[in-house]
């Protein structure tokens, strides 16, 4: 058996934040939609979604 212990960091150390978000059902019917389609959770989904808009997001 293994004695070493078992190092885990503090939640929300990992480099993400939780937050609240409101969103409207339809979208959100939406998200599940796509993401069961994909095989993502709505969690990787929105992530995925989040960061392409970031890094393509032109402000006129």
């Amino acid at each position: 058996m293994n004695n070493e212990p078992l190092k885990i960091k503090k939640r929300g150390e990992d480099g993400h934040r939780l937050i609240t978000v409101r969103i409207r059902e339809e979208t959100l019917s939406e998200l599940d939609k796509i993401a069961s389609e994909s095989n993502y959770s709505r969690n990787e989904l929105i992530n995925i979604i989040l960061k392409h808009g970031v890094e393509n997001i032109v402000i006129e």
